[in-house]
């Protein structure tokens, strides 16, 4: 077989990154999410902080299993109708579990009950599925991390870890007790403990062969075991019947280009690293003779990449880049977590499809999962699938065209995401996501996040603007958007600058054209960072030719949250620009924020009022202002996410009755009427949880509607942008 080399796989890449395959008849969407905090007992607080990782079902395909560290817990859930997901319960297990696999009606998770890291140990609980009981079964030999059931469920393997402390030599290897592989015989899905045995897997890697750290198996369909020792670099291939060591190879390293490796608020894929360990994490097997793994780099590597190799180590393929471009491309790099890893690959699933293969690469820091066919020689890129916050596990289910995922994280203690469980179908559907993604410009993918403002182009209809903000303050740009095409494409950035620099100390929330070719920008400010709370404007090429300060009387009366969008009203000397300000400041009344109001020909500031809905929860405030044949729409929300989101709905003022005042008068309070609601058009756009922020609100030229959410650049949040087509205003309104 041909090996591609690290340029074929990046150009490969490229090619790959604007159009989907000819042959992709098929696409995987998903169908349903299931918050895990649903399965917490009905005595426990429910913000108690929950997690998926590993995840398994049954035989009959019904039910799903999961190991939830945190609450030292095995999860189900029913998913007999997989569109709605429903709480099976847990079952409390004494030690932490760290895996699971299923055979049949029963279940078998590894549990780490170890006292330190110098003195590991755990056992193996099973589990009736059905009767949601489980016993200890056996004894292992110390933390155990993966476990796996051969495919004729013969055999279990469990990858004993022993995982290294962090904190001890800056984490440096070897620290010991060494890790192993433990191997026991099945019977009807009950270990045979007394039949158990242990696999030392001591001096095979170059890398601390004293101190082998097993972290994930996987049987072939001929009973041989591949366990990687991550940070050993390392693959070892293992007998079950015999328990010899039959092959083992390093996993070697990898060279990238047109890679970002800082975290510098900006995204420019310029750079490039050589020498890169893979360091893998989990590993599949393709067939018999290939074999994949999801190079985490969590050690000393970082290349970021997937990698095919022939169970005797010859590297038949390497993903180079391209998983950090197809993310960047949906608009999921993770600029602000990235450091040297990139987006991470972590866990890994393969599976047969009708006739198709497939394989799937979970990117726990970009929170994606990418998917490709599997053609024997270079794989086909298929697709990305948005999943929650650090997705660990991946399981196919092809009896029942399923794939599900299980996110880690759990945000609940920060006001953010819960830890949840999704499940995507395959179908003749085209893909559902991403909604909006950008374009390849010379020779490298646009990276693009945190939109935060949206605006249409006065002739163009479907062309829009958008604007990202503070979290990518070393290159604030506007986005110009081609949303007559699906998914919407990002084909031109544009970075603001203040001369040929690109310009600092700016927070972009709001973007208006100014019919001219230019742009109207309105920054909000935050003493902290010291950066001011005023509006721009720029020529065609996002040049600053303009910067306008808010008068001292309003400054003295600021707080943090400032400008939340921008709009143009009217023409000549009577042209005014409306900002819609996010929360009341010092001399507002609770409950009102004001619309400010600038006019150019004659500097001069006005005001009015806004009311605001009232929240359940957290706080409400305005993100966005759109001006419209005679009226203004607002988009006014919640910072609530999920189940406990409230409040994301469009609002209409008519502009006839806004009149605003200067600001030393008493301001009026303008009307609004209910334009639409937006939470059911947030839950129908990708079947998942309802994200915080709804940013931005644009019509176009032919009165088509648009909204966009912010995705915070993949920091703290699953990463997903929602950007919608409402269609014509006059059904929206």
């Amino acid at each position: 077989m041909k090996r591609p080399s690290l340029f074929c796989a990046l150009t490969t890449a490229l090619s790959l990154s604007t159009v989907m395959p000819a042959s992709a008849e098929m696409a995987f969407n998903r169908i349903a999410t299931f918050a895990v905090a649903e399965n917490l007992p009905a005595e426990a607080d429910l913000d108690s902080v929950t997690s998926s990782e590993i995840i398994t079902v049954s035989g009959d395909g019904n039910t799903l299993i999961y190991s939830d560290s945190p609450l030292g817990a095995i999860g189900f859930i029913d998913i007999s109708d997989p569109a709605a997901p429903a709480p099976g319960g847990s079952i409390e297990v004494e030690g932490e579990p760290t895996s699971v696999a299923a055979i049949g009606a029963t279940a078998i998770a590894a549990i780490n009950t170890s006292g330190s890291y110098a003195d590991p140990s755990g056992n193996l609980l099973v589990i009736d599925i059905a009767e949601r009981n489980a016993q200890i079964s056996c004894t292992l030999a110390g933390q155990p991390d993966s476990v796996a059931v051969s495919h004729d469920e013969r055999f279990l393997a469990v990858a004993i870890e022993n995982e290294r402390d962090e904190d001890l030599n800056d984490g440096a290897i070897p620290q010991m007790p060494a890790g192993t592989l433990q191997i026991f015989p099945l019977s009807e899905g009950m270990p045979d403990c007394g039949g158990g045995r242990t696999v030392d897997l001591t001096g095979l890697a170059e890398i601390a062969p004293e101190d082998p750290e097993p972290e994930f198996v996987d049987f072939n369909a001929a009973g041989e075991i591949a366990v990687t020792l991550q940070e050993n670099n390392h693959i070892v291939i293992v007998s079950a019947e015999s328990g010899e060591v039959v092959d083992h190879f390093s996993a070697g390293e990898g060279d990238v280009e047109n890679i970002d490796l800082l975290d510098d608020g900006a995204l420019r894929f310029d750079q490039s690293a050589k020498g890169l360990r893979r360091e893998p994490d989990a590993v599949k097997w393709l067939d018999e003779e290939r074999l994949v793994i999801a190079n985490e780099g969590d050690y000393e590597g970082g290349s970021r990449s997937f990698t095919i190799f022939s169970r005797s180590g010859e590297v038949l393929y390497d993903s180079g880049a391209e998983l950090d471009h197809q993310a960047a491309l949906a608009g999921h790099y993770p600029d602000g977590r990235s450091d040297a890893k990139g987006v991470e690959p972590e866990g890994m699933e393969a599976a047969t499809f009708a006739d198709q293969n497939y394989f799937f690469v979970a990117l726990e820091r970009a929170s994606l999962i990418a998917v490709y066919r599997d053609t024997g020689e270079e794989p086909e890129f298929v697709q990305v699938l948005p999943s929650g916050i650090g997705p660990e596990g991946v399981l196919a289910i092809p009896h029942r065209n399923l794939l599900v995922t299980a996110n880690e994280e759990d945000l609940v203690e920060d006001g953010g995401a819960r830890s949840h469980v999704m499940v995507y179908e395959l179908s003749e559907d085209a893909p559902a996501y991403p909604m909006i993604r950008s374009t390849v410009q010379d020779g490298k993918p646009i990276g693009w996040g945190a939109l935060s403002g949206l605006a249409a182009d006065p002739v163009h209809a479907g062309r829009l603007y958008a604007v990202s903000d503070s979290f990518y303050g070393s290159e604030p740009a506007i986005y110009e958007i081609d949303a007559t095409v699906a998914p919407a494409e990002i084909t031109r950035k544009i970075v603001v600058k203040r001369g040929t620099a690109p310009a600092q100390k700016l927070d972009l929330e709001g973007v208006a054209a100014d019919g001219e070719g230019g742009f109207w920008l309105a920054s909000e400010g935050d003493s902290a960072d010291l950066i001011p709370h005023a509006l721009y404007h720029t020529d065609s090429e996002g040049v600053i030719d303009n910067e306008i300060a808010l008068p001292a009387e309003l400054l003295a009366q600021a707080r943090r949250y400032g400008f939340e969008g921008i709009t143009v009203v009217g023409e000549g000397n009577e042209m005014m620009l409306v900002m819609a300000m996010q929360r009341e400041w010092k001399d507002d009344p609770e409950g009102q924020v004001k619309l400010l109001a600038y006019r150019p020909a004659d500097e001069q500031w006005l005001a009015a009022r806004y009311p605001l809905d009232e929240a359940e929860r957290g706080w409400v405030g305005l993100s966005e202002i759109t001006a419209h044949e005679g009226s203004l729409y607002i988009i006014e929300r919640d910072n609530q996410i999920g189940a406990r989101a409230g409040i994301k709905r469009l609002y209409r003022v008519a502009l006839e009755g806004f009149q605003p005042v200067a600001l030393d008068s008493d301001l009026p309070l303008v009307e609004k009427t209910l334009a639409r609601d937006l939470l059911e058009d947030m839950r129908e756009a990708a079947n998942g949880y309802v994200v915080d922020k709804i940013e931005g609100f644009a019509i176009d030229a032919e009165g088509e509607a648009f909204f966009v959410t912010d995705n915070d650049g993949v920091d703290d949040s699953s990463g997903e942008t929602i950007f919608v087509k409402l269609g014509q205003l006059e059904a929206v309104n």
